[in-house]
C-alpha cells in the first residue's frame, strides 16, 4: 500500500516536471536552454524514420513490380508483335520494289521489240517427264497463254511454254538439254542452234551452221525466230559468247554463251501472246558499255 502511494507520488512529480519543462521550452523559443536536447531527439527520431523508410520503400517497389508484372508482359508482347509487323512490311516493300523494277524492265524490252506480253510470276521450279529444267508460272489459257509461246524477262529469252492449264503454265527453260532455239549472231546473218547443257543454266551451247563464219568471245546472240513466231519470236537477246571451241574439219562451229537472263533466279516473266510486226533484229540487245 505504501509502495503504491509512493509510485503515485513519483508519477505526479514527474508529470509536473514535464509540464514545467514544456512550458519553459515553449516560452523561451530558440533561446531555450533545452534546445540541444530537442535537436538531439529530432536527430534520433529522424534517423529512425529514414531507416524505416529505406527498408519499406524497396519492399513496396517489389510488391508494386509484382502487381504490375502481367501488364508489363503484355506490353512487351505488343511491342514484339509490332516489331514483327514492321519487319514483314519492310520485307514486302523491298520485294515489291524489286518486282516493280523487273516489271518495268520487262515492259521496256517488250516495247522495244514490239512483243505483246502477258506478265506472270514464277511460282515454282519443277521437273517434267522428259525435261529437267522447267518452272511453273501463274497464268494460263484463261489469260490467253497457249503451248509453244515464247517466254522472256527484262534481260532476255527464258524459254517456251510446253503446257498450259486454265490458271497456270509450265515453261521449259532455255537451259534444259531438251531445249533448242534458233539463234543469230549480232550484226550479221550467220545462224545456228542454241541448246541447253544443264550446268544450272550458267551456259548454253551455240552451234553455228557455217563453219567458216567468224565467231569470237564477246559476240552476242539473239533469237532467229520460228515460223509464225512459235515457239520463238525473233530478236530476243539470248546470250554473250564466253568461249569458242576449236572444231577443225567439222561442218559446224561450237561456242558456249552466258544467257542474258539469269535462269536460276526467275521471278517476273512475260509470255509473248503476239509477235512483232517485223523482226527487230538487234534493236532489243542492251547497249554495250562504252557505246553510250
Amino acid at each position: 500500500m505504501r509502495d503504491s502511494r509512493r509510485a503515485r507520488l513519483i508519477l505526479g512529480v514527474l508529470l509536473m516536471a514535464a509540464l514545467v519543462v514544456l512550458t519553459i521550452d515553449h516560452r523561451a523559443g530558440d533561446s531555450s536552454p533545452l534546445r540541444p536536447l530537442r535537436s538531439a531527439g529530432s536527430w534520433v527520431f529522424g534517423a529512425a524514420e529514414r531507416f524505416g523508410g529505406g527498408v519499406v520503400r524497396p519492399v513496396g517497389g517489389f510488391l508494386h513490380a509484382l502487381a504490375s508484372a502481367p501488364s508489363a508482359q503484355r506490353h512487351i508482347e505488343q511491342l514484339q508483335e509490332e516489331n514483327a509487323r514492321l519487319r514483314a512490311g519492310l520485307s514486302t516493300s523491298t520485294l515489291d520494289a524489286t518486282r516493280s523494277a523487273e516489271l518495268k524492265k520487262l515492259l521496256g524490252l517488250s516495247g522495244t521489240g514490239g512483243y505483246k506480253v502477258v506478265t506472270a510470276n514464277v511460282v515454282a521450279r519443277r521437273g517434267q517427264p522428259g525435261f529437267e529444267d522447267s518452272v511453273q508460272i501463274d497464268v494460263g489459257t484463261g489469260d490467253g497463254v497457249r503451248p509453244d509461246m515464247t517466254v522472256l524477262n527484262g534481260d532476255g529469252l527464258v524459254g517456251r511454254v510446253i503446257h498450259a492449264s486454265s490458271a497456270t503454265s509450265t515453261v521449259l527453260l532455255l537451259s534444259d538439254p531438251a531445249s533448242a532455239a534458233g539463234g543469230r549472231l549480232e550484226g550479221g546473218q550467220e545462224i545456228g542452234v542454241v541448246h541447253g547443257v544443264g550446268e544450272n543454266g550458267r551456259l548454253v551451247q551455240f552451234r553455228l551452221l557455217d563453219s567458216t563464219a567468224p565467231m569470237e568471245r564477246g559476240g552476242r546472240i539473239v533469237s532467229f525466230g520460228s515460223k509464225n513466231g512459235r515457239p520463238y519470236v525473233p530478236g530476243v537477246p539470248i546470250g554473250v559468247i564466253e568461249r569458242v571451241e576449236s572444231t577443225p574439219g567439222e561442218l559446224t562451229r561450237i561456242a558456249y554463251a552466258r544467257p542474258f537472263a539469269d535462269l536460276t533466279a526467275l521471278d517476273v516473266v512475260g509470255v509473248v501472246v503476239e509477235g512483232p510486226k517485223r523482226d527487230p533484229r538487234d534493236a532489243v540487245l542492251p547497249v554495250k558499255e562504252g557505246a553510250r
